[in-house]
């Protein structure tokens, strides 16, 4: 399979990661096209025959990283992404899924950065703990810590929420 095409069948997974880590759409949108943007760019460094998906999972937590010190640095702010997202829905059932899944985005983005990349890989996205240590860099251990810690957070505040 080309690079190209394999690259597009991982968009959903990408978004679902920016997502996670960006929390507005807008923003989720941006880190994916700069993600794509150094993947493509970076097309080289990629070794065929390793996961792909990884990689560009890597690629993605650095550039929001990358985005967040710079957001930092000009102390832009946002409008939150809650400010818009129930605006011309009538329906009970979709509004009742929008309230549950924005206290589930609620209840990550309370999560420190750390806890929250660990749950978006491996519990979100479906990463093995291995595979996610090495996305983000850290030891195994460290890994399972934070998935804990993360897991017990959202479980205690969406308890609340309840």
């Amino acid at each position: 399979m080309r690079f190209e095409d394999e690259l597009i069948g991982l968009l959903p997974r990408l978004r679902r990661f920016a997502r996670s880590l960006a929390f507005a759409p807008a923003d989720a949108d941006d880190l994916c096209q700069a993600t794509i943007e150094r993947a493509l760019k970076s097309r080289d460094q990629w070794q065929p025959g390793t996961r792909l998906d990884s990689w560009m999972y890597r690629i993605m937590r650095n550039a929001w990283i990358d985005t967040a010190r710079a957001t930092r640095r000009r102390g832009e702010t946002f409008v939150a992404a809650e400010a818009g997202e129930s605006v011309g829905d009538a329906g009970d059932r979709a509004i009742e899924a929008r309230v549950e899944l924005g206290n589930v985005g609620r209840a990550m983005a309370m999560l420190p950065p750390d806890q929250r990349e660990a749950v978006a890989l491996v519990l979100v996205e479906g990463l093995a703990y291995k595979e996610a240590a090495m996305v983000l860099e850290i030891p195994m251990g460290t890994l399972t810590s934070r998935l804990v810690r993360g897991r017990e957070a959202l479980m205690r505040t969406l308890g609340d929420a309840a």
